[in-house]
């Protein structure tokens, strides 16, 4: 049994992540982010869901900037190029790859 919120915090400007489930090609992270303000790039092979269990973020994919709130969602497809640009203090992510 594991808790999703039994993760460290990262400093300012940092993100740690926890891998809380693995198998047959699925992967469930939990990732807290923690006042972002330098973006980051991201690219998977493996499809994405994600939800935003606690925070504010900005994430920008392709030409759309999408402002994510607590218990937004967002499928982010295989090879896609996504930046985070920010989050407001501490945001709280579960990450779905498939």
């Amino acid at each position: 049994m594991k808790n999703i919120f039994d993760i460290k915090t990262p400093d300012i400007d940092k993100e740690n992540f926890q891998t809380l489930f693995e198998k047959e090609g699925v992967e469930i992270k939990s990732i807290v982010s923690n006042t972002l303000s330098t973006p980051r790039d991201f690219i998977s092979d493996k499809d994405e869901w994600v939800v935003l269990l606690q925070g504010c973020a900005k994430i920008e994919m392709g030409d759309t900037t999408y402002k994510l709130k607590k218990g937004d969602t967002l499928f982010i497809p295989a090879n896609t190029k996504h930046t985070l640009l920010k989050t407001k203090k501490l945001a709280y992510w579960l990450c779905i790859y498939l």
